[in-house]
């Protein structure tokens, strides 16, 4: 019972210490980084800044002529935080034979660390056996086995991104490597957890009471997460202008979302929407994949700006919207051919053709917070700047800090655009603005191949007759001398192409259908 009250009193103080963290008051040690505690204000920039300036201070009050050169790779991380200024303090570390040992140990455990953080191989996999040995102590000390389920992550990011590295370290999004360690983590966790469950057994009925007030707790907690405030929003909180004519008419148009807590798009059954769209899209899967990794753990749907680039026809806008489909998301498809003007961002109310932005349309036409803006062929958008880019509004709308406070020239007042998801198509990323592409993901598209066809082509037949109006069930199963017609005259790639020889098929088959 005291070694319970032990752990439960670490725990209480590990969260308070956590909390601190997020905040930007505590500096996280080495070992609760390795437990999983945030960075410094939850930004590793301001983590390893923090780190090098303690450090450098602490190192000047003992000035060596050895231990020179670690001061200033410490000085430099002010600077610089990449992987490049990282990696020259771990060689300053080690050729510091004067470091004090334990300080050593620590910041080595500390560089290498970030160093994991940014999708460095080596360091993952050292990171991975620090954590598995922290967390052997915690299974045998205390039948704890969290930790296991982190080293275990750890470890296949090592793996993951060990292959990716064999030309040089890649400078990866920020946040990358610790989103996918969190997804990791989590399907381990799943894995783990069952088989923890059947070893622990309550001693007697006061632990059982114990167990059973923890889950209350637990309970509880979990019901607040689900109701935060995040789950609604208020979207728009005033009308500008309203006294005139023209703001009269957007007040009677926007009176029914006007400081109205707007829902938020809950994440359904992932494991169910990755099948159907895996059965539709086989070719497809790490796509549909990395698409969905972001959603776990989260209780509702929001996108980070994504664009899709791949050849035409290869099926690229069609996974976009059966993916907001089978999430029950309301979008938008927006066809960017053409569109030369900023008629995205929406045009002044004084204008006969005034109209909202397209985030804000949708919104009220949905009803949600946060619909899904799908941006089809975004290279085609034109350049002219003679009534705005839409490229230049495009940035603003993707930046959080510019999209929580977004003015509306139609609604004439700030908008919280901040939880709209945009996904983009793109057939080639020549033309896109860099410092559009700064601010996506970008996700190459593959196309098909020859070996797609005996499960692609009765899928498309189905959806022909379906979109002819006619039951699924008039898809007659293709004969194996139709599939081989096909396979003559498709050799993977454009899914466009393969539809329009479906339909010649189809409409083949009608011609020398027996009359009534």
């Amino acid at each position: 019972m005291a070694a319970k009250d032990s752990r439960s009193s670490h725990d209480r103080h590990f969260k308070r210490r956590l909390e601190a963290a997020k905040a930007g008051m505590h500096l996280p040690t080495g070992i609760e980084l390795l437990r999983g505690m945030p960075f410094l204000s939850e930004d590793m920039a301001t983590d390893v800044r923090e780190f090098g300036e303690r450090l450098s201070r602490r190192l000047k009050h003992k000035p060596k002529f050895e231990i020179a050169p670690l001061v200033a790779s410490l000085d430099d991380l002010a600077v610089d935080q990449d992987v490049e200024a990282l990696q020259r303090v771990m060689e300053a570390l080690e050729a510091a034979d004067s470091f004090d040992t334990v300080s050593a140990h620590d910041a080595r455990l500390r560089i290498r660390f970030y160093l994991a953080s940014c999708g460095h191989p080596q360091a993952a996999a050292a990171i991975a056996g620090e954590t598995a040995a922290v967390a052997f102590g915690d299974v045998r000390d205390h039948s704890d086995f969290s930790l296991v389920s982190r080293a275990l992550a750890w470890s296949l990011v090592a793996h993951t991104y060990g292959p990716m590295s064999r030309n040089g370290l890649l400078q990866w999004p920020r946040g990358r490597v610790g989103s996918d360690l969190r997804f990791y983590a989590r399907e381990f966790e799943a894995a783990i957890k069952p088989q923890e469950d059947k070893t622990k057994q309550p001693e007697d009925k006061s632990a059982s009471r114990e167990t059973a007030e923890d889950e209350e707790t637990d309970a509880g907690e979990q019901a607040w997460q689900s109701n935060k405030p995040k789950s609604v929003v208020i979207v728009f909180r005033a009308i500008g202008n309203d006294s005139t004519s023209e703001g009269k008419r957007v007040a009677a148009e926007f009176k029914k979302l006007l400081n109205v807590r707007l829902p938020l798009p809950p994440v359904p059954d992932l494991a169910r929407v990755r099948m159907r769209l895996v059965e539709e899209f086989p070719y497809a899967v790490a796509v549909i994949d990395d698409l969905l990794k972001r959603l776990v753990g989260r209780d509702n749907v929001h996108l980070r700006p994504t664009i899709l680039v791949g050849t035409p026809g290869c099926g690229k806008t069609r996974l976009t919207r059966r993916f907001c489909e089978e999430l029950a998301l309301s979008f938008e498809l927006v066809s960017c051919g053409g569109m030369s003007d900023s008629a995205i961002g929406g045009t002044a109310r004084r204008w006969s053709s005034g109209e909202p932005s397209i985030a804000v349309l949708s919104i009220r036409r949905h009803h949600t917070a946060g619909p899904v803006i799908i941006l089809d062929e975004i290279e085609k958008v034109g350049t002219s700047r003679h009534n705005g880019n839409p490229h230049d509004v495009l940035v603003g709308l993707l930046e959080e800090e510019t999209s929580q406070r977004w003015f509306d020239p139609y609604v004439e007042s700030a908008c919280d655009l901040s939880h709209v998801s945009w996904l983009m198509t793109a057939n080639t990323l020549t033309g896109v603005p860099s410092v559009l592409l700064d601010r996506c993901r970008v996700i190459a598209f593959p196309e098909p191949g020859p070996e797609q066809l005996n499960v692609l082509a009765p899928r498309i037949l189905e959806r022909l007759y379906v979109d002819a109006g006619h039951d699924p069930r008039w898809a007659t199963p293709l004969e194996a001398y139709e599939l081989a017609a096909l396979g003559k005259n498709w050799r993977g790639g454009s899914i466009r192409k393969l539809q329009q020889l479906l339909e010649s098929l189809v409409e083949a088959r009608e011609r020398h259908r027996p009359r009534q």
